[in-house]
């Protein structure tokens, strides 16, 4: 099974979620939610999680939160095993309650911090469950707006500094109230969308910061398909300038290699490298294995792509 990709440091800011095993409700009561809030509470406490935003749905749960500590293992553990315990006690039932691992996505918080905080908050309204999102009860959202207390383990000032200057409280409610609600939920889509990898949310340079300090010293990993969404690649136009170079008598070759090698090294989707060569997304893994069998009876042909090969790999390393 494919494992996420976990960037764990001091300070690092995340949006967690975990959905429940074959998508089944995981909260069924009044109680079940009161009992993974107490979770949430418990982590703050003994494992120092910071916590501005959740939300608790039917089958899943949002958390944006950030761990001073470095330990987003630890307080997934806790919060994860503690509640899966609780439900399966109280239900005498056995096995896993969430469906895999939970996901994690490392934010850029002066980025991405107050727009995670209105997805998470229009869940319910972007689900059809409420048509206001003060209406419903199971997120921190009537925390943040001032018509439900703050429990203590919530830290909403840090987002509402952003609304109002400091000691004009009930403004800042307000004008987080009127960013989250005044806006079309119909054409509304999630800002984890903008997720590199499905990973790391954040500016390019956020990014770059990130794959450099973090991602480099960690290879390719077959496990984590999401590495290779950080390991420097040459753009599609480069290795196709690579495969025209070394064909130029053979046109029709060229491009047969070109695509062999983009589906290859590029790393970019399969849907732009169709794009570039103005065929169907199925045509790239087919025309690849052509490639690969006609590399298997030629010799030369072989010999040619190992060279292009290297040259690859020589881009990478000097970029």
């Amino acid at each position: 099974m494919a494992r996420p990709l976990r960037i764990i440091y001091p300070g690092a800011f995340y949006h967690v979620t975990s959905r429940g095993n074959e998508k089944k409700d995981i909260f069924k009561s009044r109680r079940d939610r009161e009992k993974f809030l107490e979770y949430l509470s418990s982590a703050a406490e003994r494992y120092g999680a910071v916590i501005y935003a959740y939300c608790l749905m039917s089958n899943h749960f949002h958390l944006f939160m950030q761990t001073p500590e470095g330990n987003l293992s630890q307080i997934m553990r806790h919060i994860i095993g503690a509640y899966t315990t609780y439900f399966n006690t109280k239900r005498k039932r056995a096995g896993h309650l969430f469906q895999g691992r939970y996901k994690s996505v490392l934010v850029e918080a002066d980025e991405y911090a107050v727009e995670l905080t209105r997805y998470i908050h229009l869940n319910p309204v972007k689900a059809g469950i409420t048509v206001k999102a003060y209406e419903y009860q199971w997120s921190s959202y009537r925390a943040y707006i001032g018509t439900a207390s703050t429990p203590e383990w919530l830290e909403s000032g840090f987002i509402l500094g952003s609304f109002g200057k400091a000691g004009s409280e009930s403004a800042s409610r307000k004008n987080y109230q009127d960013f989250v609600e005044k806006l079309d939920i119909e054409t509304y889509e999630s800002p984890l969308k903008s997720a590199v990898g499905g990973s790391v949310l954040g500016s390019p340079e956020f990014v770059e910061e990130i794959t450099e300090t973090h991602l480099n010293e960690r290879g390719a990993d077959k496990d984590i398909p999401a590495l290779r969404h950080f390991s420097k690649r040459p753009p599609l136009e480069e290795i196709i300038e690579f495969a025209r170079e070394a064909m130029k008598n053979n046109e029709k070759l060229a491009r047969q290699v070109s695509i062999y090698l983009c589906h290859k090294y590029s790393g970019a989707p399969l849907k732009e490298i169709a794009v570039r060569f103005d065929v169907g997304v199925t045509a790239i893994g087919e025309a690849s294995k052509r490639i690969q069998k006609k590399v298997e009876e030629d010799k030369a042909l072989q010999k040619m792509i190992d060279t292009l090969t290297t040259k690859i790999n020589k881009w990478k390393m000097e970029s």
